[in-house]
């Protein structure tokens, strides 16, 4: 007796992916229309906080505010880039997804279809009663030439065969479906152009005083990786005057009109001056570089008088505006230069002051229709010479001794004195000017940008409003029936079937006129 033994075979297990699998199923997940959407949502909403929280690229003096009013907040925003948000790693990496998703998704979908729109139209198949649409009629003498006549001036393109015609259109449904995406690519393309090849900055600037186009001369300079010194724009120019406009009476009153920066513009060295009124979406332009009105304020002078009698500080002083609707404002005064002790001063500037009914002042009106200036003294180290950076908004005055303060800080109208007390100096207001704060940006991509955004726009509209669409037409071999079938590749709704019994009548011939329902064309939707 022979015995077998049975071998049991181990069992087939599943194989992994591997490095190389996980790879093309990250790729193909990335490249998926529902990932880029989904990153194209994302991006949108990354954008929202550069419009919630003020960006130091655009209002440096904003961002200072910010952080002098609610400084524990402001330093978790800064943490997480909220005031950086274009230039922020989290945005850059969502502008990079998004980019190679677009990309991996349209261009397959591009080869695709043009391969689809070299495909003939299909055969027309035996029963074409079955179509959503169909009509059938008697036409003597039509043949397979002449519907296929008929159907191309429609604008179709068409295909015959024994005793019948294929026609199809509206591939200009995909292709602005395309052109939308591919502008969408060209969008952030030039996005990149722009930051690669173009710069911006922020100069605030007081009456009086000029801007050279150079880096040394930028409060803030954010310059692209390919942007040298060199390749800034050579102009320069004065800020000779500056008017902001309010209305003066009624409900209305303090809202502003106006705003406008009187410029002497020298557009490159050695050339004539020219006048230029700098207002707000009104840039001044010089061989594309574009520079923005973007803020303004009131910048008193001062004349301070140290201990010794000598001139410690002489000149104007940029506040910040505490108050948008008077244009109460605040700054700050260092003089490191005093002698025998060091002097700081925290300033409130009031454009327009009257007294209020508990003793203090207020402003009323942001016009300077009585400017006047409250000081506080405060005399030691300013820690100036510390090595720690120190916004020239703010005072640190716990290392500081008072000299003037609460009551004794009387406001001061222009051309008034203080004088400090124990001959530590003193303090004058000479008068008041005004400044502007300007973005100088030059970006090489702007008007490729604005095309592209043309373009996403026209790709929308063909994409929502055409319809792909085909048509069968059979002619019978023996006597003048014709018999024509349709149906949409998308939703066609009623505006198809208008289309449908316009095409039918055109098949019938010229004399079908008004009479098409009275020839036996029959239409089943």
């Amino acid at each position: 007796m022979t015995s077998t033994e049975e071998v049991r075979a181990d069992p087939v297990r599943p194989t992994g992916f591997g490095p190389l699998g996980w790879l093309r199923w990250a790729w193909r997940l990335l490249t998926s229309m529902r990932t880029a959407l989904i990153l194209l949502f994302l991006f949108a909403v990354a954008s929202v906080p550069g419009s919630i929280y003020p960006q130091r690229s655009i209002s440096p003096e904003r961002v200072a505010q910010y952080f002098k009013d609610t400084p524990g907040l402001a330093g978790w925003l800064d943490r997480l880039w909220l005031f950086d948000v274009y230039t922020s790693p989290w945005f850059a990496a969502t502008y990079l997804l998004l980019f190679i998703s677009l990309a991996g998704c349209v261009v397959p979908r591009a080869a695709a279809h043009l391969r689809e729109m070299r495909r003939k139209p299909p055969a027309a198949p035996r029963n074409l009663s079955r179509l959503p649409h169909h009509a059938s009629f008697q036409a003597p003498g039509a043949t397979v030439e002449t519907l296929a006549a008929a159907l191309r001036k429609k604008r179709f393109r068409t295909v015959t065969g024994p005793g019948w015609v294929a026609a199809e259109k509206g591939y200009l449904r995909e292709t602005g479906n395309l052109l939308f995406h591919f502008a969408l690519l060209a969008l952030l393309v030039a996005v990149g152009a722009g930051g690669l090849y173009g710069y911006r900055g922020n100069v605030l600037l007081v009456e009086g005083n000029g801007f050279a186009n150079t880096v040394a001369a930028y409060d803030r300079y954010i310059p692209g990786q390919k942007v040298s010194p060199e390749s800034l724009e050579p102009f320069s120019f004065t800020l000779e005057d500056f008017q902001a406009t309010y209305v003066a009476t009624g409900e209305r009153r303090g809202q502003p009109l106006d705003f406008s920066a009187r410029l002497k513009v020298t557009d490159r060295p050695g050339a004539r001056e020219r006048p230029y009124d700098l207002r707000v979406n009104e840039p001044l332009d010089v061989g594309g570089t574009q520079t923005y009105l973007i803020g303004h304020g009131y910048a008193p002078t001062f004349t301070v008088l140290d201990g010794k009698g000598q001139v410690a500080f002489e000149g104007p002083v940029p506040c910040l505006a505490a108050d948008q609707m008077t244009y109460t404002s605040e700054c700050v005064v260092k003089v490191p230069d005093a002698e025998p002790e060091q002097l700081g001063f925290l300033v409130r500037f009031l454009p327009t002051t009257v007294p209020a009914q508990d003793g203090s002042y207020v402003s009323v009106f942001p016009g300077a229709a009585n400017p006047t200036a409250q000081v506080f003294a405060f005399s030691g180290d300013l820690g100036l010479k510390s090595g720690q950076p120190q916004s020239v908004y703010q005072l640190d005055t716990k290392s500081l001794k008072p000299l003037v303060m609460g009551a004794d800080a009387k406001p001061l109208s222009v051309g008034a004195t203080l004088p400090l007390p124990g001959g530590a100096g003193s303090i004058r207001l000479t008068g008041v000017r005004e400044w502007i704060s300007l973005q100088i940006a030059y970006d090489p991509g702007r008007v490729p940008a604005l095309l592209a955004a043309g373009l996403a726009v026209l790709g929308l509209v063909l994409s929502l409003t055409v319809r792909r669409r085909r048509l069968w037409v059979r002619v019978a071999q023996e006597g003048d029936a014709v018999e024509v079938g349709g149906l949409t590749r998308t939703e066609g709704g009623p505006a198809f079937t208008d289309e449908f019994s316009q095409i039918v009548t055109a098949l019938r011939g010229p004399e079908a006129g008004e009479s098409a329902s009275r020839q036996g064309v029959k239409d089943a939707h």
